[in-house]
Order: C-alpha cells, then structure tokens, then sequence
C-alpha cells in the first residue's frame, strides 16, 4: 500500500528547512515544488534530498538539459544552459522539481549525480549530447544520440536546422562519408485555401 502524498505546502517547507541556505529558492506553483540551487551547491543539496528525513528523493525520474537564451523573462540577462532533475520518493510518495544554472555559458559545466543515483548516467550523456553541458565526475560522458562524428550540440536554440554535416555512402570508397549540408535553407509558407460558408459557418 503506497504512502499517502503530503500536501504541497508542507512539501516546500520540509525542501526548504531541510537545504537551508543551500538552496536559492523553493517555489511552489500550480500543486508543485521547484527548488532552485547554485552550481557551487548542487552535489550537496542533491545529496540532501536523497537522504534527509521527510525528502527521502530515492529515485531519479528525469534529468535534462535546457537552452533558456530565447526564453523572455532570462534570455541574455541570466545564465543560458541549466539542468534540470526531477526526483520522486516512493516511500513518502511526493515529488520535487530540482534546477541549476551552469555558471559558464562558453563553457558549461556541472557536478554528475550518478554518484547518487546510477540512473543519471544516459540521463546526464543526453544532456552532453544535445546541449553541450559537461557532467564533472561522469564516470563514461560521451554522445548517446547522435554519431560519434556529429559536429556540435542539435539543442541549442543557435543550431542551423540543417546541421553542419551530412552523412552519405560513398560506392567507390565503400563507406559512409561526412560531407556540408548541401541543402539551401528555405522558408516555406503553406498554401491556406478558405471556404465560403465552410462547415455551415458564415
């Protein structure tokens, strides 16, 4: 029989007593908890979460990557690259939403958790992939999408659609080759045709 959820509101205080001053913020909106850490804090605030009585964060449920260069209310007033986890106690049954900013956008780089929980390994691997962020103390951290001979990170907003390369197989050399994107980028505006009195609407 699984434990009963604790309402939110007693969630984000038991968050916010439990990482102190290690965290920056501990939000709640919309029914959910966001703890917002420093770089220089997040190994220990993780840490915390997964072992504290009343956080009891025993299992990674995602960890991903995000580009914030083009969001509004940040774009190039903060920092670009962060990551963010989501854990989920299955003990106590309740959830919290963890985000960090890499304090460097040229050169984004931030503890690993697999230390704390095995499963961010892919996880972690992905976030290096598609965005470029390097996971310090990665045991393996290296691409898991993409080619080994893929140029750049495909998630960050300033990617071409078209990428850098394609891939094609040579008959005479009798492999696959890189070569540039041959393709011309376009601008393509469907064609809209409207009915007079369309699904009986005037």
């Amino acid at each position: 029989m699984s434990a009963i959820a604790i309402a939110p509101e007693i969630l984000r205080a038991t968050v916010a007593k439990t990482l102190g001053d290690l965290a920056r913020s501990v939000t709640l909106e919309h029914g959910e908890v966001t703890v917002e850490v420093a770089a220089a804090n997040y190994l220990a605030a993780m840490q915390k979460l997964h072992t504290a009585p009343g956080c009891q964060f025993e299992q990674l449920m995602d960890l991903c990557g995000v580009d914030y260069s083009a969001y509004k209310e940040i774009g190039t007033d903060g920092l670009r690259y962060a990551v963010v986890s989501h854990l989920l106690s299955i003990s106590l049954n309740q959830r919290v939403r963890v985000r960090t900013f890499c304090p460097e956008d040229d050169f984004p780089v931030i503890p690993s958790v697999t230390g704390i929980w095995n499963g961010a390994n892919w996880f972690e691997r992905e976030a290096f992939d598609l965005y470029g962020i390097l996971f310090e103390g990665h045991a393996d951290l290296r691409r898991i999408l993409t080619d080994y001979g893929f140029i750049g990170h495909p998630f960050r907003k300033d990617f071409p659609l078209s990428g850098h390369v394609e891939m094609a197989y040579d008959a005479e050399q009798r492999r696959v080759i890189y070569q540039p994107v041959t393709i011309e980028p376009r601008e393509i505006t469907p064609r809209i045709i409207r009915e007079d009195n369309y699904g009986g609407l005037h």
